[in-house]
Formats: C-alpha cells, sequence, structure tokens
C-alpha cells in the first residue's frame, strides 16, 4: 500500500471516530504528505485557486465599516438603513409635501389694496377722484375646508405608501442578509469540494502511475478540478456582490465581516388562508388605494362646489377734486356661472373616482397572483428542507460513512469515497439553497409581499389624476 494510501486510511479512522467527516480532506494533505504524493505523480498537484483564471479577479473592495462591531447583525443592519435608505427618507417627504399642500390649500386670500385715480387732468384738477381701495374675496361653498381635507386625506395615502416603502427596504435588507449568510456558507462547502477534487486528481495520477486509471481518467479529473476551482471563484464573487447590495440597501459601505444568525427558520408553517386573509385586508398597498379612493371622492366634492361664485367686495375713501367732496366708493362682484360650470372638471374628478375603485380591485389581484406564486415556492422550500433534514442529508451522511468504512477495509477504491462525499456536499448545498429560499419567501410572505428598497417611493398622487397648481385645490 502506497504511502498516501496509508496516511489516507490512518486519517479516515480519525475523521470517522471523531463525528467529523469534514477534517478528512483538511488533514489529508499535511504538507509532508502532499510533498510525497508529489514525487509519484506526472505532474506538480494544484494549488489552491493560483491556477484558476489568473489575472481575472475582481478587485479587491474598499470597503470601510460605518460601525465596529465583529459581526453584522440584522438588526444593526435595519438600523442602518432605517437612518441611511434614501427611499425611506423620500417617502416621508411626501407626507411632509402633502400636509404642506393642505396648509396652503385652506389659506384665505389675502385682500387687495388699490390706488384709484380716476380722470386725471379733467378741467385742471388732479382728477375726478382719487383715494385708496381694499379688495376682498370671500368664498363661499366651504371650498378652502374641503380643500384642506383633500389634502390632508393625500396625506394618509402617503403615509400608507411610506409604511409600504419601509416594508420594501425591510424585506430587501432581510433578503440580502440571509443571500449573503447562505453565500458564505456555500463558499466554505465549495472549498471542501474544491480539496476532494484535489483529492480525486491526486489519487487518479497515483493510479495512472500504477497502471490502475488511464489518459482519459486524468484528463477528467484535470477537469473537474478547474471546474471545482471555478465554482469556489464564483462563490467568492456572489458573496461580494451580496454585500455591495446590501451596503447599498443600508445606504453605507459594509465591512466585509462574518454575519451572525442562523439560515434555517424555526417559525412554524404559514397557513395560506390566514396569509391571504392577512395581506388583503392589511396589506399597505390596499389601505393606499382605500385611502385614495377616500381622496378622490373629497376631489369630487371640491370640484362640484368650484362654481359657485365667490364674492369680491371692494371699498374705499377718496377725494373728489372736481367737488372737492372727500366721498366713498364700494363695489360688489360675483361671476355668473351660465357657462363655465365646471363640467368638464366634474367630469374628470368622476372618472378618477371610478378608476380608483377599478384600481383596488386591481390591487386585491394583483396581490393574490404575487401570493399564489410566492406561497408555492415557499411551500416547495419548506418540503425540501424538511425531507432534506430527515432523509436525504442523513442518508447520504450514512453512504459516506459506510464507504469510509469500506475503503478501510479495502472493499472500495478511494475515489468511491470522495464520490460518496461529493454527492454528499453537493446535496448540503442544495440544502442551503432550499433554506434561503423558504427564509425568502417567509419574508414577503410576512411583509405583504413588498420588494424594491431601492425604488423611489410612491407618490400619493397616480399619474392621470387631477391637480392644481399653483394655489392647489
Amino acid at each position: 500500500m502506497s504511502p498516501y494510501r496509508l496516511a489516507t486510511v490512518a486519517i479516515c479512522i480519525v475523521a470517522f471516530h471523531g463525528m467529523q467527516f469534514e477534517c478528512v480532506h483538511a488533514q489529508n494533505h499535511q504538507p509532508e504528505a502532499r510533498k510525497e504524493i508529489a514525487e509519484l505523480l506526472t505532474s506538480p498537484p494544484d494549488v489552491g485557486l493560483a491556477t484558476a483564471a489568473p489575472g481575472v479577479r475582481w478587485n479587491a473592495l474598499d470597503m470601510h465599516a460605518d460601525v465596529a462591531p465583529s459581526q453584522h447583525s440584522l438588526a444593526g443592519l435595519l438600523e442602518l438603513a432605517s437612518r441611511n435608505n434614501p427611499t425611506i427618507l423620500q417617502a416621508q417627504y411626501q407626507i411632509t409635501g402633502q400636509l404642506a399642500k393642505a396648509q396652503q390649500a385652506g389659506l384665505y386670500p389675502n385682500p387687495m389694496l388699490a390706488y384709484v385715480a380716476e380722470n386725471i387732468g379733467v378741467e385742471g384738477t388732479a382728477g375726478e377722484w382719487q383715494g385708496g381701495e381694499i379688495e376682498q374675496r370671500f368664498v363661499t361653498g366651504h371650498k378652502l375646508q374641503i380643500s384642506r381635507d383633500k389634502y390632508l386625506q393625500r396625506a394618509k395615502v402617503a403615509e400608507h405608501l411610506a409604511v409600504a416603502q419601509q416594508y420594501r427596504v425591510c424585506n430587501d435588507v432581510r433578503v440580502h442578509y440571509f443571500k449573503t449568510l447562505a453565500a458564505q456558507r456555500i463558499l466554505d462547502l465549495q472549498r471542501e469540494l474544491l480539496k476532494t477534487s484535489e483529492d480525486h486528481l491526486t489519487t487518479t495520477r497515483e493510479m495512472f502511475n500504477a497502471g490502475q486509471a488511464n489518459q482519459v481518467d486524468l484528463h477528467r479529473a484535470n477537469a473537474q478540478l478547474r471546474r471545482q476551482q471555478l465554482a469556489v471563484l464564483q462563490a467568492e464573487n456572489r458573496i461580494r456582490r451580496e454585500f455591495l447590495q446590501l451596503g447599498s440597501l443600508v445606504g453605507v459601505e459594509l465591512a466585509q465581516l462574518p454575519l451572525e444568525g442562523n439560515l434555517e427558520s424555526g417559525s412554524d408553517l404559514i397557513d395560506f388562508d390566514l396569509s391571504s386573509e392577512r395581506i388583503l385586508s392589511q396589506s399597505p398597498e390596499i389601505l393606499a388605494a382605500h385611502s385614495k379612493l377616500r381622496e378622490d371622492q373629497i376631489t369630487l366634492n371640491r370640484e362640484s362646489v368650484e362654481w359657485v361664485p365667490d364674492i369680491i367686495v371692494a371699498g374705499g375713501v377718496g377725494r373728489n377734486f372736481e367737488s372737492q367732496d372727500t366721498t366713498g366708493a364700494m363695489s360688489v362682484r360675483m361671476e355668473l356661472p351660465i357657462f363655465d360650470r365646471n363640467q368638464g372638471t366634474i367630469r374628470q374628478a368622476q372618472a378618477d373616482y371610478v378608476r380608483q375603485q377599478k384600481e383596488i380591485r386591481r390591487t386585491e389581484m394583483d396581490l393574490k397572483m404575487r401570493l399564489a406564486q410566492q406561497y408555492e415556492a415557499y411551500l416547495s422550500a419548506a418540503q425540501h428542507v424538511l425531507t432534506y433534514e430527515e432523509l436525504v442529508l442523513p442518508e447520504l451522511k450514512q453512504a459516506y460513512a459506510n464507504s469510509l468504512q469500506s475503503y478501510k477495509e479495502d472493499r472500495v477504491a478511494w475515489p468511491a469515497v470522495l464520490m460518496a462525499y461529493e454527492n454528499y456536499t453537493q446535496r448540503r448545498i442544495e440544502y442551503i439553497d432550499h433554506l434561503l429560499q423558504r427564509r425568502t419567501s417567509e419574508i414577503m410572505l410576512n411583509g405583504f409581499l413588498l420588494h424594491g428598497g431601492l425604488n423611489a417611493a410612491s407618490s400619493p398622487t397616480p399619474t392621470g389624476h387631477i391637480d392644481a397648481t399653483p394655489k392647489p385645490r
């Protein structure tokens, strides 16, 4: 038996009784042992990732920690996002803007002060009448109060949209947090598979030297090692991408530190009917749509009284230079709504009101569609996680243990053990993907299916709705 095989057997015995299968490969490559093995091979063994796509690397990230923790926590990231994500601030300013419109819309019109000079120079006098007048518009039909109510209601719409935006940001932070967590675990497993591929190539070269393998086997093992090197590089790139995206969502650059927390979910299975009822009744999107309908009703009321004429009263005191008398002047004016009774705008407001009724229905249907899609993904992931935990992974782990035992008893070759371990590790990677999908779907179902934490905050005035400027009404 070769020195490599003897060393492998000894290490396998320690690993099997030590309850840690992964340490087999870590201990299997002591520098001294690999040096001895290398002398038996046709070419030197590969070392890590040095020979994989040389020169093609993601540049080192220049990251600076906003805070200095040893680990990133989900609570800490959510706090950073609440303070730094610009869309949350945008949503808050949408509320402020509508409250400002309500204030402006309810302000009473200012009086007009005028100096009047009539018939200046008549018969050599300074004018027939010169004096000052003050004019005031008296608003009728409760227009100012209705306008103020309209924009206060629009501020409520903005509040619901702000809550929706907060859910979008928080959901995205949670999803990318768990994506990063999963990427870290997958990178560890890919590195284990890289060691397995290196073992496989080393074994194949040894078997080739002993006449037990041919050139085809050698080329396949070498190609497999290259593919695994690329898989490790891809996993590293994925972690960097996730950190950058997570940093974008929280609004600061994050140091590439480990994340604390578990990818496994400890919550009970989400019931579809309860989830559907909750989303359709409490979703910020639904609440915003109903608030918008109320606002459209107020808008219709406001436009319905727009034709009621305001009363404009003006009066003043002046000097009649022709008769040398001090006299007064007064006028009362009002518009006669004969032709323009705001008919077109009222019809437009009625159309907006009906359109908003349909928008509520559309939002409900859209939520149901997204719910069905998300729940299917959630349930499938939960089924996979449960089956992998109870059957698939224990069975493959036992198969690997049996292969190792058979190898010690000279009943199977070492490549069969490597294949069993590779199969077991590949399924563990699949298990992580299913855990991530379950976590992601849970977040979406509990977070009213909202995502898009970097999309601009929604406006409470959908495109096409009427708006009045510069004096809102």
